[in-house]
Order: structure tokens, then sequence, then C-alpha cells
């Protein structure tokens, strides 16, 4: 991570925000933290402990301390940053008390869909159901789970999803693993709360973009910012025609802290940018223009084909969120530029 000037004027931006009042002084347990929306959310806890002494202990799963002591290198070694292991495919035995848990461990690109169907599939159910049993048994005031705008499935419309909108997914094509896998986490939270009286609520995240991103990341926006960052001209290998709900990184960050504090037990909050609901191909070009690149079109093998989201249309409603009071900072044009400035260093 380039932690540069304009990064920590991100966070600091972020960071105010937010009211911290009720973390204050509590523990905080995240999974998935390295990765390209959690990542962004720990930087901003981090500043914010640094700097509105908000006094949140935050604990780090993940497989090796090494990931997150390269990824968190400007504030790794501060005595709230804490390492625990944790791999979503095995059972858990923390040894200490969360107040809040955040969930976002899971394959979220498309190669790994392509190549582990069986481990997305299992890790998003397998790992949410361990980690529900841990708050319960530790009394967890709230579990906030981190599923995905693909849990809609198709419809043929052009109208952004609701909460309650739900279309059809092909549960016999292997690339189904990561829509079906979060359908089935978001009903064993809802099963707890229900059954066990857990405190649980879920966001469900357009697509997000940002300087977060990690190496081995294969959505198309981290591919087409590697494109020009190498110099290149951005390669797509469709006609980009896909509506899509994008949402800058740090922006997403403050919309899951908004919906873990504000948000209604055992409901479904969208995390979209009304300025930013636009095509593949659009955010392809905005790329392309900040960087002084072109945007060239080549036809995709069979392997990447079936990689491919399976909706044409993933644009998401958010005024259930608004309504919680979060608003986004970036929009896509200012979204991209802090993106492109950020990386090239």
């Amino acid at each position: 991570m380039n932690y540069c000037s304009r990064y920590f004027e991100e966070m600091e931006n972020a960071a105010r925000s937010i009211d911290f009042s009720e973390l204050k002084g509590k523990s905080l347990l995240i999974t998935g933290g390295r990765g390209l929306i959690l990542s962004s959310l720990v930087d901003i806890l981090c500043w914010a402990n640094l700097n509105l002494d908000t006094d949140i202990t935050i604990y780090l799963a993940a497989r090796t301390e090494k990931s997150i002591s390269e990824r968190f290198s400007a504030f790794y070694g501060q005595p709230w940053l804490k390492y625990v292991y944790y791999d979503a495919l095995k059972p858990v035995d923390f040894d200490f008390k969360a107040d809040y848990l955040i969930h976002g461990a899971s394959n979220a690109h498309p190669t790994a869909y392509l190549h582990e169907p069986v481990e997305t599939l299992l890790a998003n159910v397998l790992g949410i159901k361990e980690l529900l049993d841990y708050a319960r048994k530790s009394g967890t005031l709230r579990v906030l789970y981190i599923s995905s705008s693909e849990v809609y499935g198709r419809k043929n419309s052009t109208e952004p999803f609701k909460e309650k909108d739900y279309g059809f997914v092909d549960i016999l094509n292997s690339r189904a693993c990561y829509p079906s896998g979060k359908r089935a986490a978001e009903t064993l939270c809802a099963a707890y709360t229900q059954e066990y009286g857990l405190d649980t609520v879920i966001v469900r995240p357009g697509h997000i973009y940002g300087p977060t991103f990690t190496p081995s990341d294969s959505r198309a926006t981290a591919q087409f910012m590697r494109n020009v960052l190498a110099g290149n001209d951005i390669v797509m290998k469709s006609s980009g025609t896909q509506l899509r709900s994008y949402c800058y990184s740090a922006d997403c960050a403050t919309a899951i802290l908004t919906v873990m504090l504000k948000g209604k037990v055992c409901e479904a909050y969208n995390i979209s940018n009304r300025d930013s609901v636009i095509s593949i191909r659009q955010i392809a070009e905005k790329i392309a223009e900040v960087s002084g690149k072109k945007v060239i079109f080549e036809k995709p093998s069979d392997a990447e084909q079936s990689s491919y989201n399976m909706m044409d249309n993933s644009s998401l409603d958010a005024e259930k969120l608004e309504a919680l009071g979060w608003k986004a900072f970036y929009k896509c044009e200012n979204g991209v530029k802090q993106m492109y400035e950020i990386m090239k260093g």
C-alpha cells in the first residue's frame, strides 16, 4: 500500500464522517481485512485511533501474520492492532471476546470462482457459521456480514435492485458458487437472529474500486488499473455493456461502519453510489482518460468468459443506506482519479 499524503487525507476525511462514540474503547474482530474493501476500513480505524482517541482494539484475522504486517505497515506494531490466525475453511478457537465482528473473508474475484468453486462456496457458508457460533458464545454485540450484489441474480430490466428484489441464479453453473454461498450465508445470519437472538446485520456492496485491491485481484477495474500503471492500454474482453453500481473503497468502508452502528437488526443494506451507476466500458474509459491511455477490445477465452458475472444489470438502489445518514464522498470521476494518483506514486 502506498501510504502517501493523499491516502492519509482520504483516511482522515472518511474517519471524520463517522461518529465513533459507540465504538470508543471497544474491540472489533475483522476477517478479510487485507481485501479491497476492509483494508480501507482498517486504515480508517487505525487513523481514528491515532488522531481521534477512539481506543479501538482491532483484531485482524488472517492465515499469516506476514500478510497483515506488510499490508498495514504504517500501523503494525501499535498495541491495539493485533493479528489472530484464521482460515475460513477451519473451525475457530479464539481466546478473546470481540464486541463487534465484521466478516468479509471470502474468495471475491473471478479467477478464484473459476478455479476454486468448492472452496468459494464452503468458505462463505462454513466461515460465517463458525463465526456466528463464536459470537453467540462470547457475547458479541453485533455481527456484520459482508454479502454481495450478486445475491440478486438476473432480472430483465435496468431498474436498480432494492433489498427485497431477487432474480434468477443458475445453481447448476459452478460460477454460482459465489452468489449461492452468499445467499446461504445471509440466511444463516437471519436464522441465528431468529433462533438465538444474535444481533446480525448485512451489507451488499456493488462493484468496489480503489487503491486497496490486492495483487491477485482479477476484477475488471483492478486489471484495467494494472494495464495503465504498466504503461499499456486497457484491454477489454467483453462489450462492457453490463450495468453496475460502482463505489470507491473508502466510501464503501464508511458505509459498512454506518450500517454496523445504525443498521436495523437482521436487515440488509445495499452499498451503492447514486452518482456512479455506469457500465464496465464507461469505467474503463474513465480510467483510460485519467492515465492518457486507450481502451481496446479482444475476444475472451472460454475460461475467461465462464468466470464472468452472470448479471447484465447489477445496479443497486441505496436509499435504505442513505436514510441512515450515509453519503458518498467520491463520484466516479474523482474516485478513479484518486485511485490512479495514489497507485502511480
